[in-house]
């Protein structure tokens, strides 16, 4: 019997080198795990009702304890087994959860807000291993920054300025962390097992059933015989799958594990390669109609559907895809590649016959999203279909042994998801209880002394150093509440686009040195160092770069207003983006390879025309069409010269 594919991304747990029968327990937990979710979203209505804060515990007790199985505490401890004091901590930290949610009752209607010193000490080190899960998940840096807003409340009343807040005592921190909705509970509990779990779902019945092999395919298929085809391949292949898994550093793994090498193969140098593929992940995370959990934590914020969000991110993700795609045409003109050999590409028709299910199911996916407004429903309707769907063709179905692996691989999925996560529910309880939002927003404010470009420069330093910790998320909900404020306060802006704009500013830092994981993850796929095709990820992303901030101050780039106006920024924004790409890379179509001078000029020239702003875009096509006219001018008086010298002799 044919073995799942091994395009996961998730192949970084222990889950292979632990005994058998933790792997039996880490199956059941996982089955039961996502019956209760079932359960709770479908069936939770009469007889038996699951209140949230019961649904909630249970799931963290089953998942959190799972993070402590296949987590490994060090990759050195990777292929060792569960050490003892794993174990310990499976244990401990379902105990604890399963005691919370015997309780929950009481904690929901009464209130522990002051526990008891039984209480207490439970809290504590359930706090404490909610911490350890997610700096297994997500690294040291991302949970040394929870755990200090966390324990914000402790010292708040001694700090100065903007950071001064009200100071709580630690078993009213521990109380509110633990017991609350303005801790863990609260939204990082809502966002992982309300909203995420049901697209978790639908992305390992999409992996069990050979998913992302068919969009690798049907991106070979369209794109593949295009000069610099394999990299084209990637953009697409990664576009498709980030913008289902909702995770940059994933879709690097199972997508770049494929594309990488290709690209390499072709010609392209290993640290360009890794550079495509780390900047079409990044991309993919914003791109509808999925979008991961991005849209749905701006969704619960604004209190806007799913459906504004999506439409909203529609021209963004376009602009940065087309800017991807016509450096990565650049590169390949001026370095003379060629499109992958006919016989070397599936047949688009026989890719799309075999899986037509798939596009079925997103397509299905998409109206039950948006025309429907099923949200957190639609991706178990379209996990259902797609299960049905698989029984039709023998290469994807989804056989016992399949079904089983599936549960382990949605197992893993949402362990991982949970581990990083939680720990977004210190940033919110230290953030909301000492008022401190408020008073950071008043504090940018007023330390920017009113200057609009003061305080939105301190917010883009700060939306990419709190991105820096690889959770854009937690960075985004930190911000939402602290700088979002100011920003439209001062600038009169469209709070949609605001949100969105410190969104897409918190990936920046996946791609940025000095830390861009993203990139020095496809790094490693490729062998390629680490920094040099983090440099590289900058200078192909570079819309992500200026493509906020242009639809801060023109939202019908999210379109928010009028069509007409909508186009016509979007074509602008295509120009100037080709004359950019076209600078960056050193390559004109139809003029070939460009000097230096030239291409400073045209790339100025290309963000002049996108921006905005009708003087701005008149100076830009002015500077593009003289700098051209010079080009032009020199090769034909160049190619004369050369005639007459030839003439001569």
């Amino acid at each position: 019997m044919e073995d799942l594919p091994k395009e996961t991304g998730i192949e970084s747990t222990r889950y292979d080198s632990i005994p058998g029968y933790l792997k039996i327990v880490f199956l059941v937990f996982s089955i039961v795990g996502i019956a209760l979710a079932v359960y709770y979203h479908f069936f939770n209505v009469s007889g038996m009702v699951l209140i949230d804060f019961a649904y909630y515990y249970l799931m963290i007790a089953i998942f959190c304890a799972c993070s402590f199985l296949i987590l490994p505490a060090s990759s050195k401890d990777k292929k060792k087994g569960v050490p003892w004091y794993d174990l310990m901590a499976v244990i401990v930290a379902f105990c604890i959860a399963i005691h919370f949610f015997l309780h929950s009752s009481e904690i929901t209607y009464t209130g522990w807000h002051q526990p008891t010193t039984v209480n207490l000490v439970l809290a504590s080190i359930f706090c404490l291993l909610v911490l350890e899960a997610g700096r297994r998940a997500a690294g040291l840096i991302y949970i040394g920054f929870a755990a200090i807003i966390g324990l914000y409340p402790l010292y708040a009343e001694h700090m100065p300025g903007m950071l001064f807040g009200k100071g709580f005592s630690f078993t009213w921190v521990m109380g509110f962390t633990t017991f609350t909705a303005e801790g863990l509970v609260g939204i990082p509990s809502w966002l992982c097992f309300d909203i995420l779990i049901g697209f978790l779902v639908l992305a390992g019945m999409l992996i069990a059933s050979g998913g992302g092999t068919f969009f690798l395919n049907l991106a070979l298929a369209l794109f593949g015989r295009f000069r610099g085809g394999s990299a084209k391949v990637a953009v697409v292949s990664s576009g498709f799958f980030g913008s289902l898994s909702g995770s940059s550093i994933s879709n690097v793994i199972a997508t770049g594990s494929i594309t990488i090498p290709s690209m390499k193969r072709t010609g392209y140098p290993p640290h360009y390669a890794g550079a495509i593929e780390a900047c079409a992940s990044t991309g993919g995370v914003l791109m509808p109609p999925v979008m991961g959990a991005a849209a749905f934590v701006v969704c619960a914020f604004l209190g806007i559907e799913y459906a504004v969000v999506v439409k909203a991110a529609i021209i963004p993700a376009l602009l940065f895809y087309f800017g991807l795609l016509m450096q990565i045409d650049s590169y390949a003109a001026k370095a003379g590649f060629k499109g992958l050999p006919r016989d070397e590409l599936p047949s688009l028709k026989a890719t799309l016959k075999e899986g037509w299910q798939f596009i079925a199911v997103l397509v299905f996916l998409l109206w039950g999203l948006i025309f429907m407004r099923w949200e957190e429903k639609a991706p178990y309707y379209a996990a259902i279909m797609l299960f049905l769907l698989s029984f039709i063709g023998k290469e994807n179905r989804l056989t016992p042994r399949r079904i089983a692996e599936t549960f382990v691989i949605i197992g893993k999925l949402i362990t991982q998801v949970v581990a990083m996560g939680l720990p977004i529910g210190f940033i919110i309880c230290g953030l909301v209880i000492t008022g401190v939002s408020a008073a950071f927003s008043a504090g940018l404010i007023s330390f920017g002394g009113e200057q609009f470009w003061l305080v939105l420069l301190m917010g883009i330093v700060a939306c990419y150093i709190l991105g820096m910790a690889g959770m854009s998320i937690s960075a985004y909900i930190f911000l939402a509440v602290t700088l979002a404020p100011a920003i439209i306060t001062l600038g009169n802006l469209n709070t949609l686009a605001v949100h969105l704009f410190i969104l897409y500013y918190a990936m920046i830092s996946m791609i940025t040195p000095p830390v861009a994981m993203c990139a020095f993850v496809a790094a490693a796929v490729a062998g390629a160092s680490p920094l040099k095709t983090a440099w590289t990820a900058m200078r192909l992303g570079v819309v992500l770069y200026f493509i906020p901030l242009f639809f801060l101050f023109k939202p019908a780039l999210i379109l928010e207003g009028p069509i007409l106006e909508s186009a016509y920024y979007f074509v602008l924004c295509l120009l100037g983006i080709a004359f950019l790409a076209w600078g960056l890379e050193g390559y004109m179509v139809r003029i070939g390879r460009i000097n230096w001078w030239a291409r400073a000029a045209i790339a100025i020239a290309g963000v002049l025309i996108a921006f905005p702003e009708w003087k701005t875009t008149v100076f830009g096509a002015i500077v593009a069409a003289l700098t051209s006219g010079i080009i032009l001018i020199q090769r034909k008086m160049a190619a004369k010269e050369l005639a007459n010298t030839q003439q001569a002799v």
